[in-house]
């Protein structure tokens, strides 16, 4: 609903962040690899975000890149893992640092996560195996979610199941850019 936010840094009282939008004042929680990369109050700030509806409440979540967005979609796919805990990891961890762990079956690092113990761990391990992809960088390693969970994500968004989704994320070439992908995965599904 909410995807992005660009506006002025008001308040920055961790980990909520203040952010006017054109004169309507948003709150944000953030997570700490957001939060230590704002700049400083009253300078323009573009984060990607997630709006989470409950029955109590509307949460708005801010991040400074869509890869840390994308990442905090998969926590939350999770069972078990709410959007502070997903806010947690993405605070306790760098993206890579996840991913090099999630690689390793590494699961004492994940339980030095405040509120992350050893089955949550675990359950995290299984779940995100094969998320995160290594990419090069000028010669150091780095993750980034694949470029297929934002097809899916989009797909999941316009009503197919997950299978569905993760079906035609698998038939498209490596490749793509997401919107071809997205376009191909629905010739695909119209078709299935």
């Amino acid at each position: 609903m909410i995807g992005r936010l660009t506006g002025i840094l008001l308040e920055k009282n961790p980990p909520q962040i203040l952010l006017d939008v054109q004169g309507v004042a948003y709150e944000l929680d953030v997570p700490m690899s957001t939060f230590y990369n704002l700049p400083v109050l009253s300078e323009r700030v573009v984060l990607h975000t997630q709006l989470i509806v409950r029955e109590d409440a509307h949460l708005l979540y801010g991040f400074s890149t869509n890869d840390e967005r994308v990442t905090f979609r998969q926590l939350l796919k999770i069972s078990g893992v709410g959007p502070k805990l997903a806010l947690s990891v993405l605070s306790g961890l760098s993206l890579h640092d996840l991913a090099v762990a999630v690689a390793n079956k590494e699961a004492g690092r994940l339980t030095k996560i405040p509120g992350v113990g050893k089955k949550t761990a675990e359950r995290l391990l299984l779940e995100l195996q094969g998320k995160f992809t290594a990419t090069s960088s000028g010669g150091a390693n780095r993750a980034v979610p694949t470029q297929g969970s934002d097809i899916i994500n989009a797909l999941l968004a316009l009503g197919y199941n997950e299978k569905e989704a993760d079906w035609a994320a698998k038939q498209l070439s490596a490749d793509a850019s997401v919107s071809d992908g997205i376009r191909q995965a629905l010739k695909l599904l119209s078709k299935a």
